[in-house]
């Protein structure tokens, strides 16, 4: 996802956010050669039509989770400080934006993107400047499928979770599908989300048609001749990866017109404007999540971290944390914690960049959207469960809840190391364990 806005360089590393500097309690004392501050590059949309969605809760929820950690003691009994840096603009702006983040922010690591093209354009840089960088959010599956990394990582799934994940919701509550739509953005990431989408249920059920593609405008906001040619087509399925403002203009176009009545509209990863939706958010919709996280995922009473950014993150916003910006840069920073603090207790001092890598390989850590592990991408790459509900308006949340959830395992929906997603759909999902 790109936004469109002019390029910023917003870093609010001059005024640091507020950090509560209480006492950092039962945590211990920092080890020997540890620094003042552990600083972190936060990239995220600040501006243009990602920002809403994603990036603006990605910042509100690093600035909560951030002060939480300090309060605890930290990283190793080490403040953290970040700098924020708005992700906004081409992304040849975003790349010199990160270079100034290492070379003369100096900081420590960088936790950022949310676009797909940033996050293949970062990672040679990174190798270049060999500067730990975290991709927290972005969904493209290429950048382990088409290159391995050192010092790039990225503690969320990618997209590919989200396509099969559909594929195996559809055929779940409608198994007698017969005919599908698309109606995706023109770019590279809706492209690769429909190719993933038809190709696994087309796969798992090979006599389902693909009766129209629709390659809408990224940002267009209108779409009421896309809406016209799905109801004369009258699919019993269709699948979109609109998002943020189409998101919202397309179920507020659709709705009216009856397009929920007719066909299943399956949503792959956008729950983050149910909230602003409110009562206008349509009955019936297949919405998934790239990942477990959702006001009920995990269940908040068996996991206390669930429940302290559930309670902690309304207490200070006054709404929920949605999916999936917020959550996921919170698995970035848990996943962080847990590796510094791994490698400490290993080397019994401060690490270095190459103890970090190897704490963080092959890790598994605790976060509020449950365990997280990176077991795919040499290490590198996390996987994740993918769960799928219809929307129902609740009355006692004020916006759409989910119905009829169903939580897709690991290896239902990712593929064995080593294997991209695409030719692991082609070859019939061999070692994929399902319910």
């Amino acid at each position: 996802m790109r936004a469109r806005s002019l390029s910023r360089w917003l870093v609010q590393g001059a005024v640091l956010l507020a950090i509560i500097a209480s006492p950092p309690g039962r945590a211990a004392a920092a080890p020997a050669g540890a620094p003042p501050q552990v600083t972190i590059g936060i990239v995220t949309f600040l501006s243009g039509a990602a920002s809403g969605p994603f990036g603006l809760p990605a910042k509100t929820a690093a600035e909560f989770w951030i002060e939480k950690l300090n309060r605890e003691g930290g990283i190793g009994g080490v403040k953290i400080v970040p700098v924020v840096v708005d992700e906004a603009g081409p992304t040849d702006q975003v790349v010199t934006n990160y270079r100034r983040l290492v070379t003369d922010q100096k900081v420590d690591l960088v936790i950022g993107y949310i676009s797909s093209a940033n996050c293949t354009a970062v990672p040679p840089v990174a190798e270049e400047l060999k500067a730990l960088t975290i991709l927290f959010d972005c969904g493209t599956n290429r950048v382990f499928e088409n290159a391995q990394y050192k010092y790039v990582f990225r503690t969320a799934a990618h997209t590919g979770i989200d396509g099969i994940g559909a594929a195996r919701y559809v055929l779940s509550v409608k198994p007698g599908v017969k005919t599908i739509a698309g109606l995706n953005p023109d770019y590279a990431w809706g492209h690769d989300s429909w190719d993933i989408f038809e190709k696994a249920i087309r796969k798992l059920k090979p006599d389902v048609t693909v009766v129209d593609t629709l390659w809408p405008k990224l940002m267009q906001g209108q779409f009421a001749s896309e809406i016209s040619k799905l109801q004369a087509d009258k699919p019993d399925v269709i699948f979109t990866s609109v998002w943020g403002g189409d998101f919202v203009s397309f179920i507020e176009q659709a709705k009216p017109r009856g397009l929920f009545a007719q066909s299943l509209v399956v949503i792959n990863n956008d729950g983050a404007n149910v909230e602003e939706l409110g009562h206008d958010t349509a009955d019936g919709i297949a919405l998934g999540f790239r990942g477990p996280h959702w006001i009920s995922i995990p269940n908040p009473a068996r996991n206390p971290l669930q429940q302290q950014f559930i309670d902690g993150y309304r207490a200070r916003y006054k709404k929920y944390p949605m999916p999936h910006g917020s959550y996921h840069v919170v698995q970035a920073l848990q996943g962080v914690k847990a590796a510094y603090e791994k490698a400490i207790k290993a080397g019994g001092r401060w690490p270095g960049v190459d103890d970090v890598i190897k704490a963080l390989e092959y890790s598994e850590f605790d976060t509020p959207s449950g365990r997280i592990r990176l077991a795919i991408g040499h290490g590198h790459q996390a996987v994740e469960e993918a769960v799928y509900g219809t929307t129902r308006f609740d009355p006692q949340l004020g916006f759409a809840g989910l119905g009829g959830i169903k939580v897709f395992p690991v290896k239902c929906v990712n593929p064995p190391d080593g294997v991209k997603v695409v030719d692991w759909i082609e070859q019939g999902f061999p070692g994929a364990e399902c319910p």
